[in-house]
């Protein structure tokens, strides 16, 4: 099993997540739990001109979302709003989560971050992010100092 992949960086709090949730699916008691995140599940994919995340989203407005990117990380803030009319205590069991939740993630390559493009649609949001080219390394010559 791989621990690092190059050209992805290293989340620490993401691998120490996912073997938690394994040791706790592992233990005969907690089996059948799941412990509520705050934030929605995402997948990234690479294509050949753009990464395309998508993120599931069932019962969130568009204006409740806010995307944002700077420096190569992706920031998504969102609100879930509960069902209307329904006080907190008439809940008898609650899965999905409400409230305000944030996510950042590290993108795993170059974006042309200006061109960014963000589409809800029947609870699921496709972010669209062309890439950049990857500039080729330059070389800078070194000269003689006067001494």
């Amino acid at each position: 099993m791989p621990v690092f992949r190059w050209g992805q960086t290293w989340d620490p709090f993401r691998d120490l997540e996912r073997e938690v949730d394994q040791l706790l699916a592992n233990v005969s008691l907690f089996q059948g739990i799941r412990f509520g995140r705050q934030y929605p599940p995402i997948n990234v994919y690479e294509l050949d001109h753009e990464l395309l995340l998508i993120a599931e989203l069932p019962g969130t407005r568009a204006e409740d979302l806010e995307v944002l990117i700077s420096e190569g990380v992706l920031t998504i803030k969102g609100k879930r709003s509960g069902p209307e009319g329904v006080a907190d205590d008439r809940f008898r069991r609650q899965e999905r989560p409400r409230g305000a939740w944030q996510r950042s993630l590290t993108l795993p390559a170059h974006i042309h971050e200006d061109q960014l493009a963000a589409e809800l649609s029947n609870g699921v949001l496709r972010i669209r992010l062309p890439k950049a080219p990857v500039t080729a390394p330059r070389q800078i010559p070194v000269t003689n100092g006067t001494p």
